[in-house]
């Protein structure tokens, strides 16, 4: 998010209105939302242009599987549990826990993600499919407006490989259900209460191996009954996605095209298949 200034703003001044203390803003995270921890009212903002976000389905969904035990992160109690529209930004509230180390094991993971798509199996929402999330990076590709430095063959191979892994993917005919999305580590906050899941803007249905394919490979070790040969499919399927959109125009992540020229490197030079955890540490250089 670029107009950083305007959205802390916006998320100070929605936390005064209800009478939570909000003199400083620390940012957590910026990327499309930004999150933030407010002070001294100690509370987790998440802030995004209105029209960019679908925060009212995440505060719905957060609501509802708070209620079946699920291992999210909670809203925050002392506000109204909706979206708050300010200057032109959607701000919602959530609770504010304090990291706690070491970080959450593979095992506590794994488990963390099980009891979340068990819970989910529980909750009947309107939500996407992932294959809608494909047909997103698809529309990327295939639009050179849109994704203007994407080169010829870039775009060609891309768009081959995103079609034939929907098929691929399809064709195995598995178990769809209610699914995160994107349950990476940075949406996994490591609390004294464990494992907590967040960002459930992602939400769509799918196969678990879908979810999995986003998960570190020590987490996928842990988890019960994985389809093997559908998780490689879903893992490069990520890449491919995520390369189609480091070359969107506008893209707002930091080293955007240096991250989908190694993805389309990834893709080309075949499996293994990585997680993005790993590769996204050695771009990053740590």
């Amino acid at each position: 998010m670029t107009d950083v200034t305007r959205a802390i703003a916006a998320a100070t001044s929605v936390a005064a209105s209800l009478g939570l203390s909000a003199d400083d803003a620390i940012v957590l995270h910026n990327s499309n939302k930004l999150a933030l921890r407010l002070t001294p009212c100690d509370v987790f903002a998440r802030v995004a242009p209105v029209g960019q976000e679908v925060a009212q389905f995440e505060v719905e969904l957060a609501q509802r599987l708070t209620e079946v035990g699920c291992p999210v992160c909670p809203l925050e109690p002392r506000a109204d549990p909706r979206v708050h529209t300010r200057e032109g930004f959607a701000v919602t509230l959530w609770t504010y826990y304090e990291p706690v180390t070491p970080h959450t094991s593979p095992a506590d993971y794994a488990k963390a993600l099980a009891q979340l798509h068990a819970g989910m199996r529980k909750v009947d929402v309107p939500s996407p499919r992932f294959t809608d999330r494909i047909t997103e990076a698809e529309e990327v590709v295939a639009d050179p407006d849109r994704s203007p430095e994407l080169a010829d063959a870039d775009r060609v191979f891309l768009s081959s490989r995103l079609a034939s892994l929907r098929r691929a993917i399809s064709d195995r005919g598995a178990v769809e259900q209610l699914l995160h999305g994107e349950p990476h580590p940075g949406n996994v906050l490591s609390t004294k209460n464990g494992p907590l899941f967040i960002d459930l803007e992602t939400c769509c249905r799918g196969p678990v191996e879908f979810d999995l394919a986003h998960a570190p490979e020590a987490v996928c070790e842990h988890y019960p009954s994985v389809d093997q040969g559908l998780l490689d499919e879903c893992r490069q399927l990520v890449i491919a996605m995520v390369a189609a959109w480091r070359w969107e125009l506008g893209d707002q992540f930091p080293s955007g095209r240096r991250f989908g020229e190694e993805f389309l490197r990834l893709l080309r030079e075949g499996p293994p298949w990585p997680t993005l955890d790993p590769v996204t540490r050695r771009l990053n250089g740590q």
